[in-house]
């Protein structure tokens, strides 16, 4: 019978996550020898090495890389069963940590958020940004208690459930030959440069691929396509010429209303981005959370209307 304390979980979820013995020591607060017995222990109970020492730190072997999920698991269950008892003589007071994609801020959802504290004014929302995936894997490490991002998550050990939807717009330069003409026939942006999303290794990147999606759907071939991975970045390229892009409406609203960048209205292209609300299966919801997500899904904005531009 394996006997794995939480220490050694503890430790060795620390040594993964800031890639090395010395800083998951320091981040402890325990000494580097007592974090390296720790992993000993471990091994010897599993049976194989978990970490390759590097110069530069530590890395996760295979058998380290398998274990890593159910460890984060396992303390994300104990945090919730603490969060549980303490919501017994608290109520309504405490804190709710939420995720949400960088852009979902500038939309409805950040008004949502404000009409929740203030109805809970002894609730503290505790707020992060970050990408999609990084959403996700806030919420399965326990690390938040809810997230907003755009599309569904695979996860078994998640609920994934979607919202509302935002629309996507085609942008381009105002000075673009298309800047806010009807394109009727998709051939017209052939010949076109793309920018969008790199595909992330070994993981899922829903922007990654809508991109292509939608030109082979639109009959679209061979199109030009550059990856860049600041949303930021890709923006500015657009502003001056470099390309044109499919983006979530509410990233370029600053944009549009500034007149740095224009919508070409093109039907074959037109959809919408879902956005989804995530959390832990088995995990622990406060009365407070529990408002919160009713709040969020009576209040998010209604499925996106596809734009629809004058032609010129």
């Amino acid at each position: 019978m394996i006997a794995v304390t939480i220490d050694e979980i503890e430790t060795f979820v620390s040594i993964a996550r800031r890639g090395g013995f010395a800083r998951a020591a320091e981040s402890l607060h325990r000494s580097q020898p007592a974090i390296s017995r720790r992993v000993e222990m471990l091994e010897q109970q599993l049976g194989a090495p978990l970490f390759e020492r590097i110069r530069s730190g530590a890395i996760l072997t295979e058998a380290g890389r398998t274990l890593l999920p159910y460890a984060e698991a396992v303390l994300a269950g104990l945090k919730d069963g603490a969060e549980a008892v303490r919501g017994l003589a608290r109520g309504e007071h405490g804190a709710i940590s939420v995720a949400l994609v960088g852009t979902l801020a500038s939309t409805g959802f950040a008004a949502i958020l404000r009409r929740f504290g203030q109805r809970h004014p002894h609730v503290k929302l505790e707020l992060r940004t970050a990408n999609s995936q990084e959403v996700s894997d806030l919420v399965r490490r326990g690390e938040v208690t809810l997230g907003l991002r755009y599309f569904t998550d695979a996860d078994p050990g998640l609920v994934s459930e979607q919202i509302t939807e935002e629309a996507l717009v085609l942008v381009c330069s105002p000075e673009h030959r298309l800047a806010g003409r009807r394109v009727r026939e998709p051939g017209v942006l052939a010949g076109e440069r793309w920018v969008t999303f790199p595909p992330r290794p070994r993981r899922r990147e829903p922007y990654a691929t809508a991109l292509e999606q939608r030109l082979a759907a639109a009959g679209i071939q061979a199109a030009e396509i550059v990856r860049i991975d600041s949303l930021t970045a890709q923006k500015r390229l657009v502003e001056a010429g470099f390309g044109i892009a499919l983006l979530v409406e509410s990233s370029v609203q600053e944009e549009l209303r500034l007149g740095s960048l224009a919508i070409v209205d093109a039907p074959a292209l037109r959809g919408g981005v879902p956005v989804t609300l995530v959390r832990r299966r088995n995990g622990y919801l406060s009365g407070a959370a529990r408002d919160l997500v009713a709040v969020i899904k009576a209040g998010a904005p209604p499925r996106a209307r596809r734009r629809r531009t004058a032609a010129k």
